[in-house]
């Protein structure tokens, strides 16, 4: 007890502990490189967020190695905390607002002596802020310092999710109908009774980004409303609420999207920006008409989890330099491959910020626009009056570009457009439908494309999935099973003699048991596997010859391409992923 009283006893004598500093104390442990620092330091300018955030977003260190160092500087105690562990009654105490704005939390009260856990102790306005809740409640003050992570998963408690519904609902006093269906009519509702609704669609976005869900779907049911959230591509309930809110709650959402709220038989699309958590998040809503009532699916667009630099892409090997290449060239298509949901979109904008300079005019064209990127000319299509990605593409080349982004090629004019752009001296990035970067070729042929064009207009063709990111905290190496050995083994066995010589038999493999911080899961995001191709001499004698997918894929082995198992059994060797789930989800490639 008397080390966490260490801090108010004596006076700290130190000014706030800036990033650059810290940044420093890192890179003196030899816990970053300096190339990784200055990685890490422009992602945080670009963010705006402070380092600490960024290096717990990027999962680069461990929130316990970068309070250490913090602790060791600062010359206050550092104490790892279990979330669960603290007494909510304590959150009366320092209320949350404080927790937020001063990054300050409850950690026990006993004995008159009220402990709390500070990321930045050394704050002066943190310091008064908890000195004038001790002085309030005449408490003795002992103060810890804690971990970034620590301090968000505390500030998550202090919302909880079902209890806010759960009394937002009671205070509506519904009472169950025997249909089942009926419903409060919005519109005549007074403000009084309109507040429990606002709150329950408010803290279901709030909830949505907090646990870093990418939808949320909003659905009635034959006796229940059911909310549920994607997260890492697997969907879960997180509540059921009473029929007879689904109304005012979707009636809510199309307030806030500016959608028809009387039109209720045709699909609806609109998006909104909210202020949450001190973010500007996005989001894309869509209604779709059902028998039982609307259905509301929002898309949450979070720019600090679904904006990427390229660096954090995680492109491997002979990967890197192939992509690194294609993207200094001054004209040609890059075509980006993948089933939905496989992460196409992110790295687009991955690629978008590298090329974005004021040196260059880049025009994008999309369906819809995800996230506004500062210095892109960016555009949302709209087949209902026209304005296709084909028309579009067509008046975008009218307007000086030197990088055009085209959501997606999915007509034959599309793509006869994309490929005349390139040949004109364009950068052209896009996204097609198949199921590998060696597929890329044929499907252009298939939408008529003339074969003589593409060695001149194709530069890069990358396919991608997506695999769980295995949880930082809770993840543990073991040794891989025999007959996994084999599978690793045979995988490797094409790879380049440096590159097997860093992934030594016999091999180990990474699981996570899951745990408080991943809640169960063992997963905390999700990390993209890649395959690569480019055109080269011998690709261009394959087209001209007569492509077929077999001669094509035994150029692409030619070439050395990284397939996708390789890449994510590489990946797997290095701790992110499951090998299991590449396996699975490379069965077919």
């Amino acid at each position: 007890m008397n080390e966490a009283f260490y801090f108010f006893i004596t006076t700290l004598e130190h000014h706030i502990m800036t990033d650059d500093e810290l940044l420093e104390q890192i890179k003196k442990q030899g816990l970053l490189d300096a190339p990784a620092a200055n990685r890490l330091k422009r992602d945080t300018l670009i963010s705006g967020e402070p380092l600490e955030a960024t290096i717990a977003k990027q999962r680069l260190l461990d929130d316990a190695k970068v309070a250490e160092i913090k602790s060791a500087v600062l010359r206050v105690p550092y104490k790892k905390i279990d979330p669960q562990s603290i007494d909510e009654k304590l959150f009366v105490t320092v209320p949350e607002e404080t927790a937020r704005t001063y990054a300050t939390i409850p950690l026990s009260l006993e004995n008159n002596a009220l402990i709390v856990g500070m990321l930045h102790p050394e704050d002066p306005k943190a310091q008064d802020a908890v000195k004038f809740i001790a002085r309030q409640n005449r408490y003795n003050l002992g103060v810890y310092l804690i971990s970034y992570g620590d301090w968000q998963d505390v500030l998550r408690r202090y919302s909880p999710y079902r209890s806010e519904i759960a009394k937002a609902v009671q205070s509506l006093n519904i009472k169950e109908g025997e249909g089942g269906r009926k419903v409060a009519n919005l519109e005549s509702a007074s403000s009084a009774e309109d507040a429990p609704v606002v709150k329950i669609v408010a803290d279901t976005l709030r909830e949505a980004v907090q646990g870093r869900a990418s939808d949320i779907h909003i659905e009635p049911q034959e006796k229940t409303l059911r909310v549920r959230f994607r997260i890492d591509g697997e969907l879960k309930q997180v509540a059921s609420l009473p029929i007879e809110l689904a109304q005012p709650v979707v009636s809510r959402i199309k307030v806030i999207s500016s959608l028809k709220i009387d039109e209720t038989r045709v699909p609806q699309d609109g998006r909104f920006r909210a202020k949450i958590l001190n973010k500007d998040i996005d989001f894309r809503v869509a209604t779709f008409p059902t028998p039982l009532g609307e259905k509301v699916a929002l898309r949450v667009l979070d720019p600090s989890t679904g904006l990427k630099s390229f660096d954090n892409l995680q492109f491997l090997y002979r990967n890197l330099e192939i992509v690194k290449e294609g993207l200094a060239k001054p004209y040609g298509m890059i075509l980006i491959t993948g089933p939905t949901g496989s992460g196409k979109t992110t790295t687009l904008y991955a690629f978008l910020q590298t090329l974005n300079n004021e040196s260059r005019n880049i025009v994008s064209l999309e369906d819809p626009v995800e996230y506004f990127v500062a210095g892109v000319n960016q555009s949302q299509v709209r087949p209902e009056i026209g304005y296709d990605f084909a028309a579009g593409l067509r008046e975008i080349l009218r307007q000086d570009p030197d990088v055009v982004m085209v959501g997606e090629i999915r007509d034959a004019e599309t793509a006869g457009l994309a490929v005349q752009a390139a040949l004109t001296g364009h950068v052209v990035l896009s996204t097609l439908h198949t199921n590998n970067a060696a597929g890329v070729i044929p499907r252009l042929i298939d939408m008529k494309v003339e074969p003589f064009l593409l060695p001149v207009s194709l530069n890069l063709m990358i396919s991608q999935r997506l695999v769980g990111l295995l949880c930082y905290n809770c993840k543990a190496a073991e040794p891989a099973p025999q007959n996994m050995q084999d599978v690793i083994r045979r995988t490797l066995a094409e790879l380049p003699e440096d590159v097997r010589a860093k992934y030594p038999e016999p091999y180990k493999i990474t699981r996570a048991k899951g745990c408080e911080i991943c809640k169960g899961r063992g997963i905390l995001g999700r990390e993209a596997i890649f395959e690569v191709f480019h055109m080269t001499p011998a690709l261009e004698d394959v087209i001209n010859a007569g492509p077929t997918a077999q001669k094509i894929t035994k150029e692409a082995k030619n070439q050395g391409m990284l397939t996708l198992r390789q890449d994510g059994v590489i990946k797997a060797l290095e701790g992110l992923v499951s090998i299991e789930e590449v396996i699975r989800i490379t069965e077919e490639e």
